[in-house]
């Protein structure tokens, strides 16, 4: 069957990105507790998908999502506000949702993908933010270490 438009695609360069997480090494993010690695990032949309290792016990600081993410737990257990979640559990975080503490109550592993950047702060304000273009840093500093 035709279809009754072309929609052949104009870029002839257009492509899949494959990353293979198991060739990526874990970026230490928290020391001894926290760990990710980074499987994509787009300068030209801001989205951005890394998978998340956190040690039990291990605290995520208080933030704002920018914009919408996701999460899927694929092991361990996570606190986020009064909710417990577990491998399987996917969570959809909204655009604007303040988180307080979130907390590894076991050993984690989740992928977490978001829209735009987390701004991280405390009482006195604003501290940082995680975006795409810090991961973009994190990645070089990675990739410029004698044993990556």
């Amino acid at each position: 069957m035709a279809f009754p438009q072309d929609i052949s695609p104009v870029n002839s360069e257009l492509t899949d990105t494959v990353t293979r997480s198991s060739e990526l090494d874990w970026i230490e993010t928290t020391p001894g507790t926290g760990y990710m690695k980074i499987l994509w990032f787009s300068a030209e949309t801001g989205r951005w998908a890394v998978l998340f290792r956190w040690k039990k016990g291990h605290v995520a600081r208080r933030h704002k999502h920018l914009t919408a993410a996701q999460a899927f737990i694929l092991s361990g257990k996570l606190q986020v506000r009064d909710t417990i979640f577990e491998a399987g559990d996917f969570l959809y975080e909204t655009n604007g949702m303040i988180h307080d503490e979130t907390t590894a109550l076991e050993d984690t592993e989740y992928l977490f993908t978001c829209d735009g950047p987390i701004l991280y702060f405390d009482d006195d304000g604003f501290t940082d933010y995680l975006g795409w273009e810090q991961l973009q840093r994190m990645q070089e500093a990675a990739q410029a270490q004698p044993n990556s």
